[in-house]
C-alpha cells in the first residue's frame, strides 16, 4: 500500500480548486508551489494521472504553459474546502522553505507569488502523458 505525500495530497486540492474554476467560468489556477508542480509532473507521464484528475476535478485537467505574477486569485476557494494553505505551497522542488512568502500568507491571508504553469481542459496540455 503506497503512503499518500503531502505533495501528492495538496495536487489533489489543487486540481479539485482548479476544476471548480472551471465549472464556474473562472480562468485556470496559478500553479505558484514548485513542490506541488513537481508532482503534478511526476504523476502526469503515468496511467493513474486520468483517474486521479477525475477523482478530484471532476475531470482530466491537462498542464500548459503559462507564465504570470501576482495575487493568487484560488486561495480563498482553498481555505473555504480545506483550511489554510499547508508550508508545502512555499516550499520549492528541493524542499526549501520560503519563510518570508510564508509569513506574509499567515499575516495578510493572500498570496502573491509567480507561477509558470496552470491546469487545461481538453486538448492542448504541453505535458502529455510520458513527458516532463
Amino acid at each position: 500500500m503506497s503512503t499518500t505525500t503531502i505533495e501528492r495530497r495538496e495536487l489533489g486540492r489543487f486540481l479539485a480548486v482548479a476544476g471548480k474554476q472551471f465549472t464556474d467560468g473562472k480562468g485556470p489556477a496559478e500553479m505558484f508551489s514548485r513542490a506541488v508542480d513537481a508532482e503534478w509532473h511526476e504523476l502526469l507521464g503515468t496511467p493513474e494521472y486520468a483517474a486521479f484528475s477525475t477523482e478530484h476535478a471532476g475531470s482530466i485537467l491537462g498542464h500548459r504553459e503559462m507564465k504570470g505574477s501576482g495575487l493568487i486569485g484560488w486561495v480563498a476557494s482553498y481555505e473555504e474546502a480545506y483550511g489554510p494553505l499547508p508550508e508545502i505551497w512555499f516550499t520549492d522542488a528541493y524542499g526549501v522553505l520560503d519563510e518570508t512568502a510564508l509569513a506574509r500568507y499567515r499575516e495578510t491571508g493572500t498570496v502573491v507569488a509567480e507561477w509558470d504553469c496552470g491546469p487545461t481542459t481538453g486538448d492542448g496540455d504541453d505535458a502529455a502523458p510520458g513527458s516532463r
